[in-house]
């Protein structure tokens, strides 16, 4: 097993949790119809799998069992609080009137996506329906959250429980919308899953570089979609990611440090996983003028199929960024874009934007542009100046694979 895929031994109620958890609490909150009664319920659950488990044994199929005893427990919850209010009596009946029976597998998988729709309905602003979808569909913390949108936590807590109380107030239903309706949610679905992905590719903190799971989850949740919503950016977004997944046993070596894209193995890239990419690219192409995730997928597309860094059409790179830039303006976007330069051209050339971006104010913190900064500097033998920019990631910098990169960096520098 690779080393970013290792993980410790876990007891089984602790393993089922980090595999399950998701899942049981999307489809909790469609019973339930709310978001914290669920979250106390998902807890309440584990509680008693903790207890009974380890003396009953575990029953054959764990997620019903958690879903059912969740269920139960929220409702004996309500009754017991209806004694102060007798409003929550009529609640309790309701939700006990409708016994759901057996839970379907598909079912089951099916409400993860039920719940990234509700999560990203159109009365709820773009960044609070993202902010509520990565921290209740995919598990994400405040602080990953936050990492994602470059703010405070306090600022993504906030979002999250103002997101909650508007579809608890305006009863939003817990379904996929239909068909007409589906598309004014697309952008923050797809902005969603990107961001999961993201988290899960170049995690923050943490002893490993890469979180599989949040990964795997990300291109579960794109291939649901595709079935869903066959467009060319649900294509697009589909084979960005297997592009950079296919790349991820390369990423690492085996004491688990970072291999930079230039320097892997890329006989250890998943084939497979290419060439499915390559025909979700195609589609994505083949339908007029490309949006943000096809552009995205053509770049790594193009990295994937040089034989080495240097063979790379760095030329066609840059195109792609100038054309993903006028799709959506961003910082890190141009600093992407600074890097091709520098590899097209010269490091004075990437550099020159590089200082541009950050003199702006923009990315001030942001550890990549200063890694990446500092990488221009090593390659101009400006040593003092490479030296201060690693040092700037490294403070910024709270995931073990790449302070240890970082301090490798700063060693060579001395």
């Amino acid at each position: 097993m690779p080393p970013e895929e290792a993980a410790p031994a876990q007891c089984p109620v602790q393993q089922i949790y980090a595999n399950e958890s998701r899942r049981v609490l999307a489809t909790l909150i469609r019973l339930l119809g709310d978001f914290n009664l669920a979250e106390d319920a998902l807890h309440d659950a584990f509680v008693a799998a903790a207890e009974q488990w380890p003396v009953e044994g575990i029953p054959n199929n764990p997620t019903a069992w958690l879903i059912s005893t969740g269920r139960f427990k929220a409702i004996n919850a309500i009754r017991r609080r209806a004694r102060f209010d007798a409003s929550l009596g009529k609640i309790a009946e309701e939700l006990s009137r409708h016994d759901p029976g057996d839970f379907d597998v598909e079912t089951i998988k099916d409400d993860d996506l039920r719940l990234v729709f509700i999560c990203c309905h159109p009365a709820l602003a773009l960044e609070a329906q993202i902010a509520l979808t990565l921290r209740e569909v995919c598990g994400l913390t405040t602080e990953e959250i936050a990492k994602a949108f470059v703010t405070k936590p306090s600022t993504i807590a906030q979002r999250i429980v103002r997101a909650k109380s508007k579809i608890r107030t305006a009863r939003v239903p817990y379904e996929i919308p239909s068909a007409g309706a589906l598309p004014e949610r697309l952008d923050g679905v797809l902005r969603v899953i990107y961001l999961l992905f993201n988290e899960g590719y170049e995690a923050s903190f943490g002893p490993a570089l890469t979180r599989v799971d949040l990964c795997a989850e990300a291109i579960r949740l794109g291939r649901l979609l595709t079935g869903l919503l066959p467009q060319p950016e649900v294509y697009g977004l589909l084979a960005l990611m297997l592009f950079h997944h296919a790349r991820r046993h390369a990423r690492t070596a085996s004491s688990g440090d970072l291999v930079l894209l230039g320097e892997q193995d890329r006989s250890r890239w998943d084939t497979a996983q290419i060439a499915e990419a390559d025909a979700l690219l195609g589609k994505a192409l083949s339908h007029g003028k490309p949006g943000i995730y096809a552009c995205q997928a053509a770049i790594a597309g193009l990295h994937t199929h040089a034989q080495d860094s240097a063979s790379t059409d760095w030329q066609g790179v840059v195109a792609w960024y100038d054309a993903l830039l006028e799709l959506e303006p961003s910082p890190v976007i141009e600093l992407n874009r600074a890097s091709a330069i520098a590899m097209r051209d010269d490091a004075n050339a990437g550099l020159r934007l590089m200082n541009a971006i950050l003199e702006r104010g923009d990315l001030t913190d942001y550890r990549f542009a200063h890694s990446a900064r500092a990488d221009m500097y090593r390659r101009l033998g400006r040593r003092a100046e490479a030296r201060a920019a690693y040092e700037t990631a490294l403070a910024l910098t709270n995931q073990e694979s790449e302070r240890r990169f970082l301090r490798t960096r700063i060693a060579e520098l001395e």
